[in-house]
């Protein structure tokens, strides 16, 4: 049985790629392996949820991936004009508007090389993804992400297989091609842990942000008070309704996973007392481990600092040992919070430790 978060998280992805083009180049090698079958009726599912489908073949005959998408029962259609032909992206763009998937020769091609970037620009497509024999990896591993910007000199370091891809791929980046994904074309399940989770599997490439932590918008409301939900109830962080939000909105900022929102946290200012609290600190159940924490603790610093702000406070029910050993607070009293925050905390009846830095 599938598990449950997996399904909840594929789920997110779905409104986000619908009516999106994607390019997947699948080297002709590779066909014959049970998980390139796997990746066609994964692909297969996506054409089903809309997402629109040029599916290329290097290095082999067209036909044999032709005939694998109808095993699979892709809706496909063959192009007539190899990727680098002038007339390519009309003809690719007809087949996608009468609803079937594109089914195109790039055998001529290496899988980056210039032909393919252009084609992928011409038709629009978010995402060219590479199913091939050879990763990009470092140190021996997939890298999540890696921003367009750091591939050239990441590339020339002795620990990088695949440099070239990296290379190529940090300038289709450039060209204006939003994200580049390269994957181990031999991976069970590989496109489906690649493209419907926060991670990924493979190596992706891109140009814009990725990670980013930004303020809260008015829309993220609802999915912040349903993410934080958990932990509400578990009394280890303080109840908040929408309104109360709201109202203070500009507080609030997001860790957002290609603008998929996965943790969160507040800075509220006590002025006459010159003093911030950092608060409503999460993140998601799977994103734990990941350094995310400590990422928006340092943020709320970050933005201490810039508001002249020399003092930072937190309250916690349960999470004293991550205050104290992972960012640096020490353990302090009531005594040391403004008075109406202690106030609050009285009235609330809450067994919360007091926490504070001088930054």
């Amino acid at each position: 049985m599938a598990d449950q978060g997996d399904f909840r998280a594929v789920l997110q992805y779905v409104p986000q790629f619908r009516g999106k083009v994607f390019v997947v180049l699948i080297e002709a090698g590779l066909l014959p392996e049970p998980a390139i079958a796997e990746s066609l009726l994964d692909l297969a599912a996506m054409e089903d949820v809309g997402v629109k489908l040029i599916l290329g073949v290097l290095g082999g005959d067209l036909k044999d991936l032709y005939d694998w998408t109808l095993e699979c029962e892709i809706m496909a259609a063959r192009l007539t004009r190899p990727l680098g032909d002038p007339g390519a992206v009309e003809e690719a763009k007809a087949i996608l508007a009468r609803g079937q998937t594109v089914v195109a020769d790039a055998s001529s091609n290496d899988p980056l090389d210039p032909q393919v970037v252009d084609f992928t620009l011409g038709i629009g497509a978010v995402k060219l993804i590479a199913l091939l024999e050879e990763a990009i990896l470092i140190d021996g591993e997939p890298v999540p992400a890696v921003r367009a910007a750091d591939a050239d000199e990441l590339a020339a370091s002795n620990t990088v297989t695949g440099g070239h891809l990296l290379k190529a791929a940090a300038e289709a980046c450039r060209k204006g091609v939003p994200r580049v994904h390269v994957l181990n074309g031999r991976r069970q399940g590989v496109l489906i842990d690649e493209l419907f989770s926060n991670e990924g599997v493979g190596t992706m490439i891109h140009a814009d942000s990725y990670r980013e932590i930004r303020p809260l918008r008015e829309e993220d409301i609802p999915e912040l008070l349903g993410m934080i939900g958990r932990s509400v109830r578990r009394t280890k962080l303080v109840a908040r309704t929408y309104e109360d939000i709201l109202a203070k909105i500009g507080d609030y900022h997001v860790m957002a996973i290609d603008d998929n929102v996965v943790g969160c946290v507040a800075l509220h200012e006590y002025p006459p007392d010159n003093t911030a609290e950092v608060a409503c600190l999460y993140v998601k159940l799977n994103h734990e481990g990941r350094g995310y924490g400590v990422d928006l603790v340092k943020y709320a610093e970050q933005m201490a600092r810039e508001k002249g702000v020399p003092r930072i406070f937190a309250l916690t029910t349960r999470a004293a040992d991550f205050f104290e050993n992972r960012v640096g607070f020490a353990l302090s009293g009531p005594d040391a919070l403004p008075e109406p925050r202690r106030r609050q905390l009285e009235e609330s009846g809450r067994d919360s430790k007091v926490f504070e830095k001088v930054i």
